[in-house]
């Protein structure tokens, strides 16, 4: 029995939040798939749009207000993200690795924002999603800039090398490239906003629990620490959250890059 539980007072017991965190019943009777995720995704696909539209549809020489805001971010993409990795074709993929660090942002903040609070990126499946349109479109730019043998060949035999390394290296460039980089590539995003959205309901909870619910001399100090712990949480989630956009969209950028240009 945990010390929270001990803590409670009366019969009842504190209970974790759990995965019942993440279920959610369809917002319309009958039609399963639209849940509270498809909901905040299709109202961050707007939001994205909406702010992009607004920044760069009529772009003044002078920017101002929202034109102002989405140039900085544009340059950010562009000279930390675009820039290292695709070097003078940064400028033609600026559209894409743009839309993703912003939709993954999004998504990312609806979790700490009032009534929405749930991180779209929290269900697997929309990272996946992402990870296999990049995925898709790493392949297709290799095969086609480099050929489909030569795209292999790069990746799985790199020159220099002693011929018998071939037969353990090959399989291993092959096994990363092909399954376990896309792979990483969508659980990272959702098993950091999975992570931390446990987190901060859980903080969350304790400092209700002992402060409203069963409020108790002994547990009244926990409630406190509860307290503070989510709103400091609730700082580092926001940081966390900016930084998995950043990562998502910096790898995006990384996989054009390799298969435009070999490495080797």
């Amino acid at each position: 029995m945990s010390t929270l539980t001990l803590l409670a007072s009366g019969e009842d017991k504190f209970t974790p939040p759990g995965l019942e965190l993440f279920e959610s019943p369809p917002i319309i009777p009958g039609v399963d798939w639209f849940t509270k995720p498809v909901l905040l995704a299709l109202l961050s696909t707007l939001i994205v749009v909406a702010f992009c539209w607004s920044a760069f549809a009529k772009p003044k020489l002078v920017p101002r207000g929202v034109q102002n805001i989405g140039e900085m971010g544009y340059m950010f993409v562009r000279d930390q993200v675009a820039r290292p990795f695709l070097g003078k074709d940064a400028d033609r993929w600026m559209g894409l690795l743009l839309s993703l660090f912003l939709m993954v942002w999004v998504w990312n903040v609806m979790g700490v924002v009032p009534v929405l609070q749930f991180p779209v990126a929290s269900h697997i499946a929309f990272p996946i999603a992402l990870a296999i349109i990049v995925y898709l479109l790493k392949l297709y730019l290799g095969i086609k800039h480099q050929g489909p043998i030569g795209y292999f060949k790069n990746m799985m035999f790199p020159p220099g090398l002693p011929k018998p390394i071939y037969l353990l290296l090959g399989p291993i460039e092959f096994l990363s490239t092909m399954i376990i980089a896309p792979f990483t590539h969508a659980v990272r995003l959702f098993a950091n906003m999975f992570a931390g959205h446990i987190i901060l309901a859980f903080f969350s909870l304790v400092g209700f629990w002992f402060l409203f619910e069963k409020l108790t001399p002994l547990g009244a100090p926990l409630g406190v620490i509860g307290v503070v712990m989510t709103i400091a949480m609730t700082g580092f989630e926001m940081f966390i959250q900016f930084l998995q956009a950043f990562l998502f969209a910096m790898l995006a950028a990384m996989y054009i890059g390799n298969s435009l240009h070999s490495s080797h």
